[in-house]
C-alpha cells in the first residue's frame, strides 16, 4: 500500500468522487481478472466479462455513501465484495431466464488479453509475458477445476493482490490457515495445468 493510494482511499470515503474513480482505475485489471476467473465456463460463455466490471463500478460510483471504511483495505474489501455478488446475481439470472446460446459472448478482446495476460501471468509465469488465448482459456479451465475456496484464495492473492490478512478477513479465516490453503491451491493448479485438467 502506498500513502498516496491511503490518502485516496480516504478521500473517497469523505465522498470525493475523483478520488473513487481513480482507486478503481488502479484495480480494474485485477478486479477484470477476479470477475474472469470467477465466471463459471456456462456464464462466461453468455456474458461479458466487461459488462460486469463495468456493472461493479457503476454501482460503486452510484452508491459511494456506502464506503464507510477509510483506507486500501476497506476499499478492497467493498470492491471484492460487490464483485463477487455481481458474480452470482449474474449467474442466477442466466440460470433462471434459460437464454438463447446464440446470445453467447465472447469476451477476449486484445485488450481483455493483456490485462488478463498480466495478471494470469503472475500465477503461471514469472517472466511476465503476455499469454495467448489458448494459455489463457487452459489457465481458466484449471481455475474452474478447483475447488471454490482454492479458487477463492488463487484470485484473492495473485488476481487481487491481497495481502495474506486480507484474505484471512475476507474468508474468514487466520492468516496461517490462508497462507496453507493457498499452498494447496497452488500445488493443486500446477497439477491441472501439467495434466491438462484430468
Amino acid at each position: 500500500m502506498t500513502d498516496d493510494t491511503e490518502h485516496l482511499a480516504r478521500m473517497a470515503a469523505a465522498g470525493d468522487e475523483q478520488a473513487l474513480a481513480q482507486l478503481l482505475q488502479r484495480h480494474l485489471p485485477a478486479v477484470r481478472a477476479f470477475v474472469r476467473s470467477h465466471m463459471a465456463p456456462q456464464l462466461r460463455a453468455r456474458e461479458s466479462a466487461s459488462d460486469v466490471v463495468q456493472s461493479v463500478c457503476r454501482e460503486l460510483l452510484t452508491h459511494q455513501d456506502r464506503f464507510q471504511h477509510p483506507g486500501e483495505r476497506g476499499f478492497i474489501a467493498w470492491l471484492y465484495t460487490t464483485a463477487r455478488r455481481k458474480i452470482q446475481n449474474r449467474a442466477r439470472d442466466i440460470q433462471r431466464e434459460k437464454r438463447d446460446a446464440g446470445r453467447e459472448v465472447h469476451d477476449l478482446s486484445e485488450s481483455t488479453l493483456g490485462a488478463l495476460g498480466a495478471a494470469y501471468a503472475r500465477i503461471s509465469s514469472p517472466s511476465g509475458r503476455a499469454l495467448r488465448e489458448e494459455e489463457v482459456a487452459r489457465l481458466e479451465a484449471a481455475i474452474d477445476q478447483l475447488p471454490e475456496e482454492q479458487r477463492e484464495v488463487i484470485t484473492l492473492a495473485h488476481l487481487a493482490g491481497l495481502s495474506r490478512a486480507d484474505i484471512g478477513v475476507q474468508m474468514g479465516r487466520s492468516e496461517e490457515a490462508v497462507r496453507a490453503l493457498l499452498h494447496r491451491a497452488k500445488a493443486r493448479l500446477a497439477i491441472l495445468l501439467d495434466t491438462g485438467g484430468s
